[in-house]
């Protein structure tokens, strides 16, 4: 590497790459251990400071894409949890032989199943499926809060008035 070479900054979308990656949980998983496998993803992520509401959307999605993998996926599967930065990220691999599309939409009120992929579209802040030659990844991240509020400007711990009646502002 050249002197001249920077690093880059951290609003640099080149920072993501060397940011460093925390491991936080690896393990394979079968229709067996499903239901463990669950309960040790919630420790985990309640651990890394995901809770409440956007703590179970994430564990749902995880589990929507853990169960996929084991019915469409050869019947198991391994799941990595990490985190990067203020990112967890949560990777699903299978063996099973994928189908030629991968729908992400809702299906119709008819259609019994199918919703696996879109409930975990919509539950975080990014999915990617990847079809590899022996299975599929899926792949969602979440943004956890912050851990350092101190970019939050100070305005904003005032009390909001905005919207207000009058006599609520002086309440």
């Amino acid at each position: 590497m050249s002197e001249d070479a920077e690093e880059p900054e951290p609003d640099d979308p080149a920072w993501s790459r060397h940011a460093p990656v925390t491991l936080l949980m690896s393990q394979h998983f079968t229709a067996a251990t499903v239901t463990a496998l669950r309960h040790t993803v919630e420790a985990t992520i309640a651990s890394a400071g995901l809770v409440g509401d956007a703590g179970f959307d994430f564990l749902l999605a995880v589990h929507e894409l853990v169960t996929n993998a084991v019915r469409h996926g050869g019947g198991r599967g391994h799941l990595y949890l990490c985190r990067q930065e203020d990112v967890l990220i949560c990777e699903i691999t299978d063996q099973g032989k994928a189908a030629d599309s991968l729908p992400i939409r809702l299906p119709g009120p008819d259609v019994s199943g199918g919703r696996g992929l879109w409930l975990a579209h919509q539950l975080t802040d990014q999915l990617v499926l990847v079809r590899r030659p022996d299975g599929v990844t899926a792949t969602v991240t979440l943004c956890l809060e912050p851990l350092n509020a101190s970019h939050i400007r100070s305005e904003s711990a005032a009390p909001r008035t905005e919207g207000l009646s009058p006599k609520e502002e002086h309440q």
